[in-house]
């Protein structure tokens, strides 16, 4: 048996390794060995305990016989368990436990030797960076990874959306010249209320856009521009304006705001 006596990790970066070690040895009984594993725990023994070691290896045992022992224990007769449960939720309940236990046999050496605050926090990270045993065996290190990965598309190509479409503006080659120069000298801005809209509030606003001219819905593959006086949006082709004379319109008047007159 490789006795927990036998090492005592003096430092943050040893005892880490201790961690790990043990880790990787309650992992692997849990996993690649997991028929093993099971055979070992028989119900019709006494109470058996499931060790992990620094060297990567993993024993069922009984407990120490001394007490208090030298190192914590862990959960004490996992065997008597087995037949009474799934062999999944079984094995998923000695991950939780192991979890527990080796927290508890760091942070034990971590008392021992006097870690400082710092020393301790940062011996925490260094775990916490790491998924648990119960992440692993359970696969749900697997499913958070994925959802990250999956967000992460999510956000580039909601922040690429969001670029193109903002509160009733086209995109930017669909859009006359005051609208893009605006955009350029406020681009701080832009990129801090982009984050706070929603790509279905674009979509439901550009959907419900009609025409000042003819009454139709808004269609993201036409040309539109906005009169500056009455703010209504317009076919191009409606008004007879296109993407070339729009760049050239500093304040676009539609039709109907050019034809009214100014009151005595």
């Amino acid at each position: 048996m490789d006795g927990p006596a036998q090492y005592n990790p003096r430092t943050v970066e040893e005892v880490f390794r201790d961690f790990k070690g043990r880790r990787a040895g309650i992992i692997k009984a849990l996993t690649t060995d997991v028929q093993e594993f099971y055979q070992m725990c028989d119900p019709e023994k006494e109470n058996l305990c499931l060790y992990g070691f620094p060297s990567e290896q993993w024993e069922v045992n009984l407990p120490a016989e001394e007490v208090p022992p030298e190192l914590p224990e862990p959960a004490l007769g996992i065997n008597f368990a087995r037949d009474g449960m799934l062999e999944k939720d079984w094995i998923a309940l000695i991950a939780a436990h192991s979890d527990a236990w080796l927290l508890s046999v760091s942070f034990y050496f971590g008392a021992r030797f006097a870690f400082q605050k710092s020393d301790r926090k940062k011996l925490f990270n260094m775990i916490n960076d790491l998924p648990t045993v119960f992440e692993l065996v359970t696969g749900t290190a697997k499913k958070q990874q994925q959802q990250t990965e999956k967000s992460l598309v999510t956000n580039q190509n909601s922040n690429k959306s969001k670029s193109n479409s903002k509160m009733g503006v086209l995109p930017e080659s669909h859009v006359h010249k005051s609208t893009l120069e605006t955009k350029a000298e406020d681009e701080d801005d832009l990129e801090e209320e982009e984050e706070e809209e929603e790509d279905d509030d674009d979509e439901d606003e550009h959907g419900e856009t009609l025409c000042g001219a003819c009454g139709k819905n808004y269609a993201s593959d036409e040309f539109w521009i906005c009169c500056d006086i009455c703010e209504k949006w317009f076919h191009g082709k409606c008004v007879k304006i296109t993407p070339t004379k729009a760049e050239h319109i500093k304040q676009y008047k539609c039709p109907a705001c050019s034809n009214k007159r100014p009151r005595p």
